[in-house]
């Protein structure tokens, strides 16, 4: 048996020597692998300072430049210095200064992130801020119905980029699977703007007649301010990572390699027209964008109203109502955190929350058709408002997500928000004050026009499944 002590000794011996090795490998990888996450994370928070924080603040004073004007339209209404006498606009004129904002938007919204190939991120967004800026406190100068329309239509000329240049920028830093927190967050801080908003209207109505302008007028100057200074810091944005100055080579090489394939790229002299062709033949160009057109009226559309469909509840002041504004954006932004969180957790699903969201609307416009308590008519005025503004960061990455190229998902960014401008195109007709103060017709209209999208957020749905099982069997 020359199976020897010695021999089985040796290779008992060799055994732990080789187990050893592979336990010193396997506990220095993990080491490594523990001290890399601990370094993507540390990159990935550099990238969340500038992209979401710096967003986030300017995502708050482009809204609050957009719903002024609903403020405007009760700010000193008893002194008799309210804009609508002011400048002689009759309920039809008043509706039109409205929309006029949104058809600007419409025309220029699609193409806007296309300027992003030409222009840097960090010079595009400068002249899109300083842009609107300007035009929000020329506001404060419009002597009548032709004046206003003019500035209205220049402010929505530069608002229009800003939201998908932020979603398009977003997409060249952050996986898809990063991108629903990240939106929530950005997006949420927006839904208080109005709430900023009327807080700002309810003390800029004591500066009525101060230096002979009236409140509403100091509104839009003030209101307008910041933006402009906002524009300068917009300048020192990281445009990409392979080109941001903010980052180490290695920074560069780690946020690059984490990359989806089908992400967009900051690459210069590459318009890859192919990724055009491509989604305008899938269906779900068409699906999103009617769901973003019925969302838009049936959810959306209140919001340009709202101080007034609150005020002519009945039972406060013009001055008041600035403040009872403040609840439902409010109520807004806690919830879509909420939303948001759960989603970044997978504990809830992003087709599944906008169906709920949306059946939530219809069930409060039903309350509010029927009920005639006004304290239930604005707790449900609240919680539909809260909804409205969290159904489309719910479903913006798997829209994104849904996109390939860097041309089609500028493109297809652009286009699919400037479909939710119809809010702002209908919502002042639909809630037009010859409705009020019921707004039965109002609701019922809204109440068709959420029926439809949830047919269209289900069909987008068994579509985008559809096309996630193709790529997975072209790649095995």
């Amino acid at each position: 048996m020359d199976s020897s002590p010695s021999k089985v000794d040796a290779i008992i011996d060799n055994t732990e020597i080789s187990d050893q090795s592979n336990g010193a490998e396997i506990t220095h990888d993990r080491e490594f692998s523990e001290a890399d996450n601990g370094f993507e994370k540390a990159v990935m928070k550099k990238v969340d300072l500038w992209l979401v924080g710096f967003y986030s603040l300017v995502y708050i004073f482009r809204v609050i430049d957009s719903a002024n004007y609903s403020n405007a339209a009760i700010i000193n209404l008893e002194h008799g210095t309210g804009i609508k006498k002011q400048l002689g606009l009759s309920p039809s004129q008043w509706a039109w200064t409205l929309s006029i904002f949104s058809y600007s938007y419409m025309i220029f919204e699609p193409t806007n992130t296309l300027a992003m190939k030409v222009f840097s991120p960090s010079r595009w967004m400068f002249v899109l801020i300083l842009g609107w800026g300007i035009s929000a406190c020329s506001s404060s100068a419009a002597q009548d119905f032709k004046g206003m329309m003019c500035v209205r239509f220049a402010i929505g000329m530069a608002e229009a980029g800003f939201f998908p240049a932020v979603l398009y920028h977003m997409a060249f830093w952050y996986k898809p699977s990063e991108m629903p927190q990240r939106i929530a967050i950005f997006y949420s801080v927006g839904q208080l703007s109005p709430a900023v908003s009327g807080l700002l209207a309810y003390a800029i109505g004591f500066m009525d007649g101060l230096g002979g302008l009236a409140g509403w007028r100091w509104l839009f100057l003030i209101e307008g301010l910041p933006a402009i200074v906002l524009s300068a810091i917009a300048l020192w944005l990281p445009d990409y990572p392979e080109t941001a100055r903010m980052l180490t080579d290695k920074e560069r090489v780690t946020l690059q390699g984490r990359l989806a394939r089908t992400a967009p790229t900051g690459k210069q002299g590459h318009w890859d027209f192919e990724s055009l062709r491509k989604l305008f033949k899938d269906p779900t160009f068409y699906t999103f964008s009617v769901y973003w057109i019925c969302h838009g009226i049936g959810g959306f559309g209140i919001g340009t109203a709202l101080p007034t469909v609150i005020y002519e509840l009945g039972f406060t002041t013009t001055s008041n109502s600035q403040l009872m504004n403040i609840p439902p954006y409010v109520s807004a932004f806690v919830f879509l955190n909420i939303v948001g969180y759960f989603l970044h957790r997978k504990a809830i699903r992003p087709w599944t929350t906008a169906v709920a969201i949306e059946s939530t609307i219809i069930l409060c416009y039903i309350v509010l058709f029927t009920v005639h308590n006004v304290v239930a008519r604005y707790i449900f005025l609240i919680i539909a408002v809260s909804c409205a503004g969290s159904a489309y960061p719910v479903i913006w990455p798997e829209r994104i997500r849904d996109l390939e190229g860097t041309v089609g998902s500028g493109l297809g960014i652009g286009w699919t928000n400037a479909m939710a401008q119809f809010s702002g195109i209908a919502g002042p007709h639909v809630f037009s004050t010859v409705f009020g103060p019921t707004y039965h017709v109002s609701y019922g209209i809204c109440l068709g026009f959420l029926s439809v999208g949830i047919a269209s957020i289900l069909i987008s749905w068994l579509l985008v499944r559809r096309k996630d099982r193709k790529r997975r069997v072209e790649q095995v």
